[in-house]
């Protein structure tokens, strides 16, 4: 979830990786000359022929410059009470496309394994990982056991190394895990700076998610629940929370910045790993008091109040932190009425613009490199900007985890087109690509942990049928 990834030097990324997020400049403009021949070639769904078609015969900007009404409908406070975990209509034992779409997710984590830690690259090739990266590992992992795809045996080999790394390795200030390591050598970097050691802070909301996988994995598996403990035990969490939020730290010019993190989403979904372990998160768990809703489309979509000109962070409504959610916890950390609104807003967009939409953050193969391709942020509509707020509407782009993660959620005809639509386009060698570009109609080739860990989740929350906290007997 990291918003400060960045490409690391030229001579680094011809020495580490060839492909994935890391592409080499000079690439560039072939890929793209060959990519519109892949798309005119694409095999897409019959309904999708057509739909994408007309895209270049619609004003998509000025249909969702149009689309905003504020303020926006709300949710009735009787749709907001909280329920019992909630468990998708179609769940059960998965299909024959089902389990290949499996190892072909599975076949990143082969490539991108670093057996002296038991680390995973969070972008394909390169020895760079994020705390919220190796949670999407342990979540594969743990599906490619449960789904068959690996042994009892290699699962538990590769799963307490794993536990034993993160239980052991230096830490920001002695405190909590570096944002970003070198997966290799365990040394704390900054981003793209492999070789450096620099200590630069810690994600709350990183670390709320590995909490979250820690507490299953110690729950599902009892073997191997002391080496789960050990990795929370090794950290000092006294800084983590106060007053009822999450707090990450950066550093700027050598100086220390201490900050509430977390906006509606990622926040809510992030607290409930942290109070699994005990910790006060009461405030950011409160999914009510921030929150505003905008039209778009038609739709009521929650906002967090809390934007960039009155707080200083930026709001993204992403489609993520709710399909997480939704997988992992049944929606106890935010209303699944919030994921019901987010979802149809997408819908209302395809059937206004006929542009499939599956809209979240992740990396791209070409610069910026990262971007949060969301719904609303900042009082703009379907903005796809960096985390400094750069603009980059042109690399909007569908997302695969986005598109399988809704689609076992909620199985609907248009997730149906959404993950028929990832099947055909965004298969590679490597694991599944992280998207496929609007306008330049083309696929986003960046290979990551995390898409290929949600989907790989997605589709074990289908087989298991119960939220994976719940199927875990996580207290």
């Amino acid at each position: 979830m990291n918003s400060d990834f960045e490409p690391p030097p030229k001579t680094l990324s011809i020495l580490a990786s060839v492909g994935g997020v890391i592409t080499a400049i000079i690439a560039i403009a072939g890929l793209n000359s060959w990519s519109r021949h892949l798309y005119q070639t694409a095999k897409l769904p019959q309904s999708d022929r057509a739909a994408t078609a007309s895209v270049n015969t619609l004003d998509i900007a000025v249909l969702d410059a149009k689309s905003v009404v504020l303020p926006g409908k709300p949710i009735n406070l009787s749709q907001l009470e909280k329920a019992t975990p909630y468990i998708a209509p179609h769940v059960g034992r998965l299909t024959a496309d089902e389990l290949t779409i499996t190892r072909q997710a599975w076949s990143y984590f082969q490539r991108n394994w670093n057996p002296k830690t038991g680390l995973v690259n969070s972008v394909d090739g390169f020895t760079s990982v994020t705390m919220w990266d190796q949670a999407a590992a342990i979540a594969a992992l743990v599906s490619a056991k449960e789904l068959n795809i690996v042994s009892a045996t290699e699962f538990d080999t590769k799963m307490r190394q794993m536990l034993t790394t993160l239980a052991s390795m230096p830490l920001y200030q002695k405190e909590l895990p570096n944002k970003v390591y070198n997966a290799t050598t365990l040394l704390p970097v900054n981003y793209g700076q492999l070789d450096k050691r620099e200590e630069i802070g810690w994600s709350a909301i990183d670390l709320g998610r590995m909490a979250i996988w820690l507490k299953i994995v110690g729950s599902k598996y009892p073997a191997l629940r002391s080496h789960a403990e050990k990795v929370w035990q090794h950290w000092q969490v006294d800084r983590l929370t106060k007053n009822g939020q999450m707090y990450g730290t950066a550093v700027v010019n050598g100086k220390e910045q201490y900050n509430q993190e977390g906006r509606l989403g990622y926040e809510n979904y992030a607290a409930f790993g942290l109070k699994l372990w005990g910790l006060d998160v009461e405030r950011a768990l409160d999914h009510q008091s921030q929150t505003a809703f905008v039209n778009l489309y038609g739709q009521g979509v929650p906002y967090d109040r809390r934007d960039y000109a009155s707080s200083g962070a930026n709001n993204y409504v992403l489609s993520e932190p709710f399909i997480l959610d939704g997988i992992e916890t049944g929606f106890q950390a935010l209303p699944k009425a919030y994921a019901d609104r987010i979802l149809a807003a997408q819908e209302a967009r395809y059937r206004a613009t006929k542009q499939l939409t599956a809209v979240t953050e992740d990396n791209l193969d070409r610069p910026p490199y990262f971007v949060y391709s969301g719904l609303f942020v900042n009082g703009q509509p379907w903005a796809t900007i960096t985390d400094t707020r750069q603009q980059y509407n042109n690399l909007r782009f569908l997302s695969a985890k986005a598109a399988i993660g809704w689609h076992m959620l909620y199985n609907t005809p248009y997730t149906r087109q959404l993950y028929d639509f990832v099947q055909a386009n965004l298969k590679s060698d490597r694991g599944w690509y992280n998207g496929f570009y609007e306008s330049l109609h083309q696929p986003n080739r960046a290979l990551t942990a995390n898409n290929n860990g949600v989907i790989l989740e997605s589709l074990l929350y289908k087989q298991v049928g119960k939220p994976l906290v719940v199927w875990a007997n996580v207290k």
